[in-house]
């Protein structure tokens, strides 16, 4: 009896793909670099302390070594809070933090490509990801809004052959656009969520986000392909998004803008920004699992 085959890996939609796929699209600087660090950027900071760290760690080091990288996990979670309500503890969130900086501290490789700061960004932010769904702050009713939202942005891009614009989703939706953008606020933290977490979050098979963290080093080469060509999909896909989806994206996820600041750029309210940026990502997770679902040897793009 010949052996079932197993099926192609499936690659969770994360925010260092996401950074590593608009790198690749935009010629912006970044603060930052999600795929490989330069040597002297894979150099860590405080090297006296590193130094002692690899050689003889002790507790007094590794305190010293968390005082320093803290601004890490107050950037992460404050970039995280501006999707939350107010009911949510900002301080529960930065002690998860913490405790990701922690474990990236004791897995941290110096010979990995990736900087120890990029490192412990996806380590620190995987932890505060948990954190949130530990408390299952998002109500199902959110997530059922985001699926229903996304099921119609993909039915009406198969229509139009294109990303739709705002008013054409809208009227697809027999909304006003004041009701539209009122619906991309209300499934906003789920799309910030989503982002980082499972493709399929019912599913139980897939390990979280940060427990994956790239290292070129150790990637199976099988991996790297599914990986590589998810990049390249989907930076396809970001091309044909409207241009100020495309912009608001790269500033947040390149250039490492908070929304605040992406809004003065445009002259626009941190709430509109958050709203294209909701419908930016509602239209790539809805790509991703149309490609994820499609049948073996169907082309993701018509």
């Amino acid at each position: 009896m010949n052996p079932t085959p197993s099926p192609p890996p499936t690659t969770p939609f994360r925010c260092d793909l996401l950074t590593a796929t608009l790198q690749s699209a935009q010629p912006l600087p970044t603060n930052e670099r999600a795929v490989t660090a330069t040597p002297a950027e894979r150099h860590p900071a405080y090297p006296d302390l590193w130094h002692r760290y690899h050689h003889t760690p002790d507790t007094e080091t590794e305190g010293q070594l968390i005082q320093q990288y803290l601004p890490l996990v107050k950037t992460v979670v404050g970039r995280i809070a501006i999707t939350l309500p107010a009911h949510v503890s900002l301080d529960d969130l930065h002690s998860a933090g913490v405790i990701g900086l922690l474990q990236a501290l004791r897995s941290y490789q110096p010979g990995n490509r990736a900087s120890f700061e990029t490192f412990a960004r996806i380590r620190i932010r995987g932890a505060v990801l948990d954190e949130l769904r530990r408390m299952d702050w998002v109500p199902r009713s959110v997530h059922d809004k985001a699926r229903k939202l996304r099921h119609s942005l993909a039915a009406l891009e198969q229509q139009t052959g294109r990303v739709p614009e705002d008013h054409e989703i809208a009227q697809a939706l027999h909304l006003s656009l004041a009701d539209y953008r009122q619906l991309l606020e209300e499934v906003r933290p789920a799309t910030f969520v989503h982002l980082d977490s499972q493709l399929h979050p019912e599913g139980n098979d897939l390990a979280s986000v940060h427990e994956s963290v790239p290292d070129d080093s150790q990637e199976i080469p099988r991996d790297a392909a599914v990986r590589q060509e998810l990049i390249e999909l989907v930076q396809r896909f970001v091309q044909k998004l409207p241009e100020v989806q495309r912009k608001v994206l790269a500033l947040y996820y390149v250039e490492d803008l908070r929304l605040k600041e992406i809004a003065a750029v445009f002259g626009l309210t941190e709430s509109r920004i958050s709203q294209i940026h909701s419908a930016a990502i509602l239209a790539i997770r809805g790509f991703v699992e149309r490609h994820e679902a499609r049948p073996p040897g169907t082309p993701s793009f018509p």
